[in-house]
């Protein structure tokens, strides 16, 4: 899990010292808020979904609740892998605030990014049903067959903005990775760098659900895989198939156990990398539904945010001796 930001409210943080993060287990490489334009409303109704009805009702299912079977099954599995395999530390939970709050961060390896599942199954050890957080997903992971029902079991949503609006007004903690597939299948050369991408759409969903942001900083991820090319040339190269995919990358990866590989889904088992995770300070937001569409506001939060989460991957980076040994 992870999350960073800028200027911390003087009250309402939770002092978290025996909470934790939801769902053992739940997101992949994620997508950009889709539509993020500003919202007439303070708050969108919890029953307020994506426009499609197949994408609604199974945003619904997923905010109505985990699978509590599936969650104790698995806690098992993912303590061993977060605590032995990847040698999660996530550190930073004493500045997390006691209400509703949208988490950003960055995501890393491929189209299994053990950063954000690792992040969410640390938060569900620490809070279990107490404070449940959502994770997102890019849509061609939630509609996949199997894939994309355990994702829901998981409480994960698609990466809409009716989805993650929903929840906050629901008073469910989000976390959204702006930056995608940019993001996730970023050069390995690039692996200590923030990607946002200059998706700006969660800016304006924290103004108009009221909510504050907390950046998330993480290092690590990126060592589970080696992402050797983007892949932008066969993106644009394969015209459709990169629309359909509603990303820029077709990745070429180095990774086990099939060595060199185009990675749309995943076609490797991470490495143990050990990965670093920290939340930073709370980024406060300004409330009137008006300020969504100032471009000049949105623009300052998005660049402090981005500041926030490439300064903690500084932070972290420093720390780490070896590539994959941490």
């Amino acid at each position: 899990m992870t999350i960073t930001a800028d200027s911390a409210a003087s009250n309402g943080r939770l002092r978290a010292s025996g909470d934790t993060q939801p769902a053992a287990l739940t997101p992949p490489f994620l997508v950009p808020l889709r539509a993020p334009g500003a919202r007439s409303g303070a708050r969108v109704p919890a029953g307020t979904r994506a426009s499609a009805a197949d994408g609604r009702g199974r945003s619904e299912a997923a905010l109505r609740g985990r699978d509590a079977r599936l969650m104790m099954l698995q806690r098992p599995l993912w303590s061993l892998l977060c605590d032995h395999y990847f040698r999660l530390e996530v550190s930073g939970w004493e500045r997390l605030p006691a209400e509703t709050s949208l988490l950003v961060g960055v995501h890393s390896g491929g189209a299994l990014t053990m950063d954000a599942w690792t992040l969410v199954a640390e938060w569900y050890r620490r809070f279990g049903d107490r404070r449940i957080l959502h994770a997102t997903a890019h849509d061609v992971l939630m509609a996949a067959p199997g894939l994309g029902h355990y994702f829901r079991a998981n409480g994960v949503l698609r990466a809409s903005r009716e989805a993650v609006s929903g929840a906050l007004a629901a008073g469910r903690d989000v976390i959204v990775w702006p930056g995608g597939e940019q993001d996730a299948m970023r050069n390995w050369r690039k692996r200590d760098r923030a990607v946002l991408a200059g998706r700006r759409g969660f800016v304006r969903l924290a103004i108009t659900s009221g909510v504050p942001i907390v950046p998330v900083a993480t290092v690590g991820g990126h060592d589970t895989v080696f992402v050797l090319s983007e892949g932008r040339f066969l993106a644009r190269w394969s015209g459709g198939l990169g629309r359909r995919l509603r990303g820029a990358t077709l990745p070429i990866t180095l990774g086990v156990p099939l060595g060199v590989s185009l990675e749309i889904l995943p076609t490797h088992i991470p490495l143990p990398a050990k990965i670093r995770t920290e939340l930073l300070d709370p980024i406060e937001v300004e409330h009137d539904p008006e300020r969504a569409g100032d471009v000049e506001y949105v623009d300052r939060i998005y660049r402090e945010v981005e500041a926030a989460i490439q300064a903690g991957m500084n932070r972290l980076a420093a720390r780490r001796r070896f590539p994959v040994f941490g």
